[in-house]
């Protein structure tokens, strides 16, 4: 069997983060980047799938600059078989259905038994990826996966919410998308960092999986317009009366302001 994880580089979460110059984005020189952190319990996934059956072949999958290469070693120091690094500027500024895009070519080329991501990332909170790249690749998909059950089928365990619980049952090939706290994620061993020096990264670029024009800033359908620090007030409103009373002028006040 075969696993395919898609992983994301992510500033670090004690990181200090500032806002870059021109207002595109934070300022990423001399911040530490490490591997998304719902990434990781999905990658916890796939090598505990690899624990039970050694035949398993984990591969991960990242998007991004040279940097990125650090997170697959990681991952691949953690068990991971290989790695396929998509490096090519022309991907930059991607949307979630660009960056679905990117993944699925690779998924085609790489033709997994089980595609898992994590449910989110932890700088966009989106969580729309997951589903997108099920649906480019006409493959059924679970999110919010907190347990997995893999033999000739897929049975897992997902989390709605109010904290309800659900179980579902789905052919391979599949796509998961795990939450946090679904496992214990493991540490690279020196053993493992050391192997993953010799373990191949396969460099991509989007011409190579097809992709020329389809992704990057160009063809993103959703695009970042202007990052900002809001700006900070003094001053504050508070209202007095009964629930009607407070809500009426709460909603007036709104209206004045011209937000509904």
């Amino acid at each position: 069997m075969k696993a395919m994880v898609c992983l994301k580089q992510v500033p670090h979460q004690d990181a200090r983060l500032d806002v870059a110059a021109d207002g595109s984005w934070i300022q990423e020189d001399n911040i530490k980047f490490e591997i998304n952190s719902y990434d990781t319990y999905a990658l916890e996934e796939a090598l505990r799938i690899k624990d039970a059956d050694g035949e398993t072949e984990v591969v991960v999958v990242s998007i991004g600059p040279d940097r990125v290469t650090q997170a697959l070693r990681t991952a691949l120091g953690m068990g991971a078989d290989r790695a396929v690094h998509v490096n090519d500027p022309a991907t930059g500024n991607s949307d979630a259905l660009g960056i679905a895009k990117v993944l699925a070519a690779v998924a085609k080329e790489e033709n997994p038994d089980i595609i898992l991501c994590g449910l989110m990332a932890d700088d966009g909170n989106f969580s729309a990826v997951p589903p997108m790249l099920g649906e480019l690749l006409d493959m059924p998909s679970a999110t919010s996966v907190l347990g997995t059950d893999i033999g000739d089928s897929v049975t897992v365990e997902r989390e709605l919410e109010g904290g309800a619980r659900e179980v579902v049952e789905m052919p391979k090939p599949c796509l998961l998308a795990i939450q946090t706290g679904a496992n214990q994620v493991r540490y690279a061993s020196l053993k493992g960092i050391m192997q993953a020096k010799k373990k191949p990264v396969d460099a991509k670029t989007a011409s190579e999986l097809g992709l020329d024009g389809q992704v990057g800033e160009s063809a993103a359908k959703v695009k970042v317009g202007k990052v900002y620090i809001p700006p900070k007030s003094d001053t504050a409103e508070i209202y007095d009366g009964s629930t009607d009373e407070v809500v009426g002028r709460l909603v007036t006040k709104i209206k004045e302001l011209g937000l509904l």
